[in-house]
């Protein structure tokens, strides 16, 4: 009896609370902060009913935190409601370990967090490299060559273009290497090779202009004295102007003997050029049929394809007696060699790979001479133009020739050459072919 009138005041509770009819279910395990009314409530142990306390002393209560009164007595008014929950624990609707659901103490990985967080990690190491790599490149470039002392210029015209200059620099080179590749002592520089590169809307077109070239040496500013020299009408091979008053004077020959505004000068000396086609490792190139070979450059090919490694493309692109001594022959081997060159050299497998981008990039631009305007961007573009005449995307020619004049130099057609450069200003496409 003494047990049913103890629930009978517990019922007699506000709102009559017992384990059915709890407002929101308090005391059932949930994460709710309210405290567990009428279960805690419950768990009171109290005196017979109306027995006086002894001693004076009050009847000494009992609490049950769901585990028994700590002692080892059960708790007689535990009806098993008790899930094991202390109150602030999460939610994970079993009561696991860790209050998450049974799934350990840590959650669920969130992929999408991680795969944001890793994207965004990724593209931000490869800006900082690209431009860590831009600014380590631009600052190696030489810009030694100043346009605006060249006078008297043609109007520039639409697209871009370039004078792309080979020449014969030993510097660089140690006795040992001068006379593995074949390149002599002569003290000075010289032109190998000169190339018109337009780069616009309707391709590239790559022009070579023979060293043998007859042209007239025009008025000019001397490019270290300041002085001003008259023209005389005075008649020359072309890589003579390169060798007279460098650069400057040859940018000034191009432009005064075909009209044709040269926007940027890029040069490269023999020991760059090799270094390069070691660092891409080796270049590809169909040697027709019959061979090649020239004791003074060191050619020495058999018919077909081959990879050739440095000193063998530099021996290549030099060859001059194995084609009957003909420099149109020579420049249409450079046209294709150059083509290649910067096809394999604006490749994913080169630009991607540090170990492989650094050093033919170190080995370019080491003996790189460019105008004071160039920046690293048209470099840029100047190769990738230079891979899609390669690719059949331009075209590829010889400056228009009309005869050999009784001292070897060769005579431009005048006629084709004023077409040629008219379309070249006006960024048309190229109708005019060359020898």
């Amino acid at each position: 009896m003494a047990g049913h009138c103890t629930l009978g005041r517990m019922n007699n509770w506000p709102e009559g609370w017992s384990d059915n009819n709890r407002g929101g279910g308090y005391g059932r395990g949930g994460a709710s902060a309210q405290p567990e009314g009428a279960r805690v409530m419950r768990q009171v142990r109290r005196g017979p009913a109306g027995a006086p306390p002894q001693g004076g002393v009050p009847p000494q209560q009992s609490y049950n935190d769901g585990y028994g009164d700590g002692y080892g007595t059960p708790d007689p008014y535990d009806n098993g409601y008790n899930t094991g929950q202390v109150y602030g624990q999460r939610d994970g609707g079993s009561g696991g370990p860790g209050g998450y659901g049974g799934h350990g103490d840590r959650p669920a990985p969130n992929w999408r967090r991680r795969i944001k967080w890793t994207a965004i990690t990724l593209v931000t190491v490869l800006v900082a490299w690209s431009v860590g790599t831009y600014f380590w490149a631009d600052s190696k470039l030489n810009r030694a060559v100043d346009l605006s002392k060249v006078i008297e210029r043609p109007e520039a015209g639409d697209g871009t273009n370039y004078l792309i200059v080979g020449s014969d620099s030993r510097a660089g080179l140690s006795d040992e290497q001068k006379k593995q590749l074949r390149t002599g002592s002569a003290e000075g520089k010289r032109t190998d090779s000169m190339l018109i590169l337009h780069t616009g809307s309707n391709g590239p077109t790559l022009i070579s202009l023979p060293r043998d070239s007859n042209v007239t040496i025009p008025s000019y500013k001397g490019s270290e004295s300041g002085k001003t020299y008259e023209g005389t009408g005075r008649q020359v091979k072309l890589n003579a102007a390169y060798a007279e008053d460098g650069p400057e004077l040859l940018v000034r020959t191009v432009e005064a003997n075909t009209g044709l505004h040269i926007d940027h000068y890029v040069e490269i000396g023999f020991a760059g050029f090799a270094n390069i086609v070691d660092a891409v490792g080796g270049v590809e190139i169909d040697i027709p049929k019959g061979g090649m070979k020239d004791t003074k450059s060191g050619a020495n090919f058999e018919a077909g394809k081959q990879t050739l490694n440095g000193e063998q493309s530099l021996a290549f692109v030099r060859t001059r007696y194995a084609l009957a001594g003909s420099d149109l022959d020579r420049t249409k081997n450079q046209q294709k060699f150059l083509s290649a060159l910067a096809g394999q050299t604006a490749t994913p497998s080169t630009i991607l790979n540090p170990f492989k981008l650094y050093p033919t990039m170190s080995a370019g631009l080491d003996t790189l001479i460019v105008d004071k305007d160039m920046s690293l961007w048209s470099l840029g573009q100047m190769f990738w133009a230079m891979k899609g005449v390669t690719g059949g995307d331009g075209k590829s020619m010889n400056m228009p020739i009309s005869a050999n004049l009784p001292n070897g130099n060769l005579q431009w057609d005048s006629a084709k050459v004023k077409q040629l450069v008219n379309e070249l200003k006006n960024d048309e496409k190229v109708t005019v072919s060359g020898n």
